[in-house]
């Protein structure tokens, strides 16, 4: 017995664009394109989204991510500056400007650290821990609306291909061992 084959997907942004490459360069292989950039485009459709949500909140994202690095640290939500500039790989600069920010808004409290008096670690205040809280959920939530339309085992597959994926490529990346 012959199983239903099923009928084609319709085209997205991606297929038109390696369309056109196909026309103008039929040698190249862009199979690439067609994960690589649906990914770029991927992310750049919910950006906004995001980034709504944290406002929400009266949040940006760079504050977001630093609030989420403490709650996710468990307690006492407390870590160095050289802790969140690891865990976040923005600038130093850019980190002390966000602390700031984050300290004036009542969220976060810096206070000497016991190895280090002239460093400041950060800790979540209590109304950080729970505006924190607040934001991420309301961010799963709209995050998960996108991706209504796989079910689970599909959801599952997707993420186990994108994990393989994105560790081959920091492993790429990553510099050498001296």
């Amino acid at each position: 017995m012959k199983s239903a084959s099923r009928p084609p997907a319709p085209e997205d942004h991606i297929d038109r664009l390696r369309a056109q490459w196909a026309r103008e360069l039929p040698d190249l292989d862009t199979l690439p394109m067609s994960v690589l950039g649906r990914a770029y485009r991927l992310s750049n459709l919910v950006r906004p989204s995001i980034e709504a949500t944290f406002a929400g909140f009266e949040l940006d994202r760079g504050e977001f991510d630093v609030l989420s690095t403490l709650l996710r640290s468990g307690p006492p939500y407390r870590l160095t500056p050289t802790q969140l500039y690891r865990s976040l790989m923005i600038s130093s600069g850019g980190l002390t400007h966000r602390l700031g920010r984050l300290e004036q808004a009542g969220l976060i409290s810096r206070r000497s650290t016991e190895s280090d008096g002239r460093s400041l670690s950060a800790g979540l205040t209590e109304a950080g821990r729970q505006l924190t809280e607040a934001a991420f959920r309301a961010d799963m939530a709209s995050e998960a609306q996108y991706l209504a339309a796989l079910d689970a085992q599909e959801l599952e597959t997707l993420s186990a291909l994108l994990r393989k994926l994105n560790q081959s490529i920091e492993a790429r990346l990553a510099p050498p061992d001296p």
